[in-house]
């Protein structure tokens, strides 16, 4: 009987993680969709604004919390990152193939285990030290420089991954002196307020099927992170970790239809060697009773 619930959990877990991926995969392509007739800044600032018109209601209640001042200073660290990576991401989206930008976004958990080495301590053994020797061997092959151009819309998605990676290093701090909604619901609204004035500064005129479009992204990327937290709940990491491949096939078939990207078997091979190294650390750390370093990109 134990057996058989253990299964219908793992089953449930992936099937979550499936929703979780698809969710991604349709953030990407919508922002795909609305190209750069919309400044990075301002479409952030809109996407964001969404999320934070669900936080406003309980903003009074966390101010009454009476958190202290180095806890805020994490938090204004972590809004500054965010607003980078955000402006960053979205400025990638309309220029990099849908599946590299998946692709080079799978290096986050990647980075995070570097950062939590340098900057927290934690222990960095030689499967980890391998772990991150071949994501690194997998984003050469997605990039190939040298062999073809680096655009920079490849360097915006680099560095919306790096922010994206430190920013959640803050947060796993945060998490342990906050709630976790306060977390989020403080990033949501600091990121809107951080966005704001680098939106009013390259401001245009928006029309009601672009904030359409917007709105659907939020609503994709709430989606997702439900999704996947519900995975989580339902089965081990290491049972959902490798699910998230199938990211980079959707990504490759929705650049393929949708926007007539070619299929470049280099950056699926790039893909699967990048989530192959993290889904056996993932493995690993399961088994060692750690817990791996999430890697979800907030968008």
């Amino acid at each position: 009987m134990e057996s058989r619930q253990g299964q219908g959990r793992a089953v449930t877990g992936i099937l979550w993680m499936l929703l979780s991926g698809l969710c991604f995969v349709g953030v990407n392509g919508a922002v795909k969709h609305l190209g750069t007739d919309l400044p990075a800044a301002q479409s952030a600032f809109i996407r964001f604004a969404y999320g934070a018109l669900f936080f406003l209601p309980v903003l009074p209640a966390i101010w009454r919390m009476r958190l202290s001042a180095p806890v805020w200073r994490l938090f204004g660290w972590r809004g500054l990152l965010h607003v980078a990576a955000v402006v960053f991401w979205f400025h990638a989206m309309a220029r990099v193939p849908v599946a590299e930008m998946s692709a080079i976004a799978f290096l986050n958990p990647v980075i995070v285990l570097v950062i939590a080495a340098l900057l927290l301590g934690e222990r960095f053994g030689p499967r980890r030290a391998m772990v991150v020797a071949a994501a690194l061997a997998g984003a050469l092959l997605v990039l190939r420089p040298g062999f073809r151009e680096v655009t920079e819309g490849h360097l915006a998605q680099i560095a919306a991954t790096l922010c994206f990676a430190v920013s959640y290093i803050i947060a796993k701090r945060l998490s342990a002196l906050a709630p976790a909604s306060v977390v989020v619901a403080v990033m949501s609204v600091s990121v809107t307020l951080g966005l704001l004035p680098l939106a009013l500064a390259v401001w245009q005129p928006v029309t009601l099927v672009q904030l359409a479009w917007l709105g659907l992204v939020a609503a994709l990327a709430t989606g997702g992170h439900y999704a996947m937290t519900r995975a989580f709940v339902a089965a081990p990491l290491a049972v959902t970790q490798p699910v998230s491949f199938l990211q980079i096939v959707w990504s490759t078939a929705l650049g393929a239809l949708a926007f007539g990207e070619a299929v470049d078997p280099f950056v699926i091979a790039g893909g699967a060697v990048i989530i192959g190294a993290i889904s056996l650390n993932t493995w690993a750390e399961a088994r060692a009773d750690r817990l791996p370093p999430a890697g979800a990109v907030e968008t």
